[in-house]
């Protein structure tokens, strides 16, 4: 017995050692490297996507890390991930961080780390003009999706009967939606503005208020990279305390929109 009981505190303390040492200490990693590698969307406007000038990556979610990288005296080198692949790239080491539109939700955390909240938002859908008034005109229809997103989960649990078509990403989605492929296109508010904004045939849509979750944004980091962890989220407060991230805020949102009203109550709600 007391043989299995030494075998099984040493398996444990091999798993804790093995976790910490996954973990490792990026805060430290990407100032000796110069340079902090970020997982980010490339399609998905105003977050992440390619500017058509500079041919670069420009977006609200690459402004903040930036300004976080430009706290830590790094460079910053940007990967463009899925919904899919944005944990696995950060859990095999690909990326240091994640800054790519992620909810924070319970079992996300039992893996990653998150940052405070940097953005707010609900999920809600793109629908044909007048075609949608409440949740059961969704009823037995064919509804897209990104895979891998919390959106695929939420829809299938407020609408059952609902047929979920999960594609690589949101843009995809939208075209599967003006095909008449798709009834609606549901992921976070924000993501369906930036998207309907861009498309050239927009009258002909819109988004309703259909509410079905609540999502709060996190910056994404290994499990248990805690002084990385702890420099993000003071780096977040700090540029809530300067003005810094409602200057961000309001130069891809503006200063008068429903998004300022909830990043207003609820950011300040998580710190």
């Amino acid at each position: 017995m007391k043989k299995l009981a030494t075998f099984c505190m040493i398996t444990i303390l091999a798993v804790i050692t093995a976790t910490a040492a996954m973990a490792g200490d990026t805060l430290a990693d990407a100032k000796k490297k110069g340079v902090l590698v970020v997982g980010c969307k490339d399609s998905l406007p105003p977050f992440g996507y390619i500017d058509e000038k500079s041919r670069q990556i420009v977006g609200y979610d690459i402004d903040f890390v930036n300004a976080i990288a430009q706290k830590m005296g790094v460079k910053v080198e940007l990967k463009p991930v899925t919904s899919a692949s944005r944990m696995p790239q950060l859990q095999e080491g690909h990326i240091d961080i994640i800054a790519a539109t992620m909810t924070k939700n319970a079992e996300r955390a039992k893996v990653i780390d998150f940052s405070h909240t940097y953005f707010f938002t609900g999920q809600k859908f793109i629908t044909k003009k007048g075609s949608v008034k409440s949740l059961k005109d969704l009823e037995g229809k064919r509804i897209g999706t990104a895979k891998g997103s919390t959106s695929e989960q939420n829809v299938k649990k407020a609408i059952p009967s609902a047929t979920v078509l999960s594609f690589d990403d949101y843009p995809q989605a939208f075209l599967a939606l003006q095909q008449g492929k798709v009834a609606a296109v549901t992921t976070d508010e924000a993501i369906l503005a930036g998207i309907l904004a861009k498309a050239p045939n927009k009258t002909q849509f819109e988004i309703p208020g259909l509410q079905i979750s609540d999502e709060p944004y996190g910056l994404g980091m290994r499990k248990g990279d805690t002084k990385f962890v702890a420099f993000v989220n003071k780096t977040i407060l700090d540029m809530e305390k300067s003005g810094e991230a409602a200057k961000i805020f309001e130069k891809w949102f503006g200063p008068n929109t429903q998004f300022h009203l909830q990043r207003n109550f609820k950011i300040a709600a998580d710190k």
